[in-house]
């Protein structure tokens, strides 16, 4: 693909990581993931700030997504400069150096019926 498709700017209003799972490892681990593609032909350099209702803002959280790849970043991995609290709203800005295509999931497996949702994040320049 010769020409990047997507924004530099993106946001997900809706956030949250339940402290409990049910089933075993990580696969059935309660997360919530942000999905980033990166299509364009150099490496993406990404910036996420967290954001909450009753403190100031967590961040930033740095990561790559190197040329013509896609990267998903569990929010529940993120530890520097400080983890996401578990059982708290928060939102999300992602920002990055190059265009890119961002999009929301969460897993909840609170309860043995699991939920999965998935939605794309707003974005404009």
């Amino acid at each position: 693909m010769t020409t990047p498709i997507g924004k530099t700017r993106w946001a997900i209003a809706e956030g949250y990581i339940p402290s409990q799972s049910t089933g075993g490892g990580r696969a059935f681990e309660s997360h919530e993931t942000v999905c980033i593609l990166n299509a364009g032909g150099a490496d993406a350099q990404i910036s996420v700030t967290v954001f909450f209702a009753d403190r100031e803002p967590a961040g930033p959280y740095l990561f790559t997504v190197p040329a013509r790849r896609t990267r998903h970043l569990r929010f529940n991995d993120f530890h520097t400069p400080e983890s996401i609290p578990r059982d708290t709203d928060y939102a999300s800005l992602i920002e990055s150096d190059m265009p890119i295509v961002v999009q929301h999931t969460r897993l909840d497996s609170r309860q043995a019926e699991l939920a999965l949702l998935t939605t794309m994040a707003y974005s404009e320049d």
